[in-house]
């Protein structure tokens, strides 16, 4: 069954916290490919570069299907998959954690790395809460500059999102429909304008609902 939503994290965050006088500054950003997931790794290593540590994991895609960690010269295991782990359970993606930490002269042991890195993320996704992004499907509908306005109301009234309106030699209306209304759209536009309307495909993508 293919993929109509995912979660993604609602705003990009910095948290502090604290475990043994060890400080880690979690920071989630959102991202949209490996590449920009990687530059915002090296940008808090640049931003604090007096940490001794700047542990990363980030997951990527519709269906999570790019998963990376770092531990950053943590021991193995004990930082970048946990932050991993954190970031699968809360279902997120299009997202990268940076976790940087500053030793406090306490040794953690490999459990507590293990919940210090794990409580960093989580706090952080608690501050950042999260967003559906739905697959939509876009269409074009041209119509005379005298009929757009009152076909925009109707459509809107009946559930369809209009994008915008470009006005050239006629108005087009851009629109976009969810996978499970595609079917229906065809039926409104009939009924809007008494069969004398059709809407054009032009591609989906991805959109915050």
């Amino acid at each position: 069954m293919s993929v109509t939503s995912y979660l993604t994290i609602g705003r990009d965050v910095e948290v502090a916290t604290e475990a043994k006088r060890s400080r880690f500054l979690c920071r989630l950003a959102r991202v949209a490919s490996e590449e920009a997931a990687r530059a915002v790794v090296e940008e808090e290593r640049r931003r604090h570069w007096a940490a001794g540590h700047h542990c990363s994991a980030f997951v990527l895609g519709p269906t999570g299907e790019v998963l990376r960690s770092s531990d950053d010269g943590e021991p193995s295991g004990t930082a970048g998959a946990p932050m991993l782990e954190v970031l699968r359970g809360h279902e997120v993606s299009d997202v990268v954690a940076v976790v940087s930490r500053w030793f406090g002269g306490v040794l953690l042991g490999a459990g507590g790395l293990v919940r210090a890195y794990s409580d960093a993320v989580r706090a952080g996704l608690e501050e950042a809460g999260v967003r559906e992004r739905r697959l939509m499907h876009g269409y074009d509908v041209r119509v005379p500059h005298g009929d757009a306005g009152k076909l925009e109301h109707g459509l809107r009234a009946a559930g369809v999102v209009v994008r915008g309106v470009d006005y050239a030699a006629e108005a087009t209306l851009h629109l976009a429909v969810p996978t499970g209304a595609m079917g229906q759209l065809p039926h409104v536009l009939a009924d809007l304008s008494g069969g004398e309307l059709t809407a054009v495909p032009v591609g989906s993508d991805w959109v915050d609902g």
